[in-house]
């Protein structure tokens, strides 16, 4: 007893499955990395520039918040004694940014007070945060 012949098909890959999982991974890593992002500043109302320019990640953030009260890296700090944290902070390393997130309510005089404080150390590049406005 003969039994009929099956018609040859070309092997096939179905690749469906395997796009399904890569899509899912895809949105795992995409989720997942949005939660491993710090903020090292603390909530400051920014003033708004056209100008404004997206610096790289910076080691040394001090921030003035609207009662004109100095953070260092969110740690409470006085003005008298910014010079000799900061240094501590750099260590051995000859430069530094340094960005200055300044309330927009916070008085100018108060910003040039850190400001003249923070070019007391050699190495040092200010920066100060704004939020990007619509031109």
């Amino acid at each position: 007893m003969r039994l009929p012949e099956e018609p040859d098909y070309p092997p096939q890959i179905n690749i469906v499955p395997m796009i399904d999982v890569i899509f899912a991974l895809l949105t795992f890593f995409i989720m997942s990395t949005l939660y491993l992002t710090q903020s090292a500043g603390l909530p400051v109302n920014l003033p708004k520039a056209v100008t404004a320019q997206t610096q790289s990640q910076s080691q040394i953030v001090v921030t003035v918040d609207r009662r004109g009260q100095i953070s260092l890296n969110r740690q409470p700090a006085q003005l008298s004694d910014l010079q000799t944290r900061i240094r501590a902070i750099m260590g051995s390393t000859p430069s530094a940014l340094v960005v200055i997130n300044a309330d927009e309510r916070v008085s100018h005089g108060q910003v040039i007070a850190v400001m003249d404080q923070l070019r007391l150390i050699p190495g040092i590049k200010l920066a100060i945060a704004a939020q990007r406005s619509a031109p």
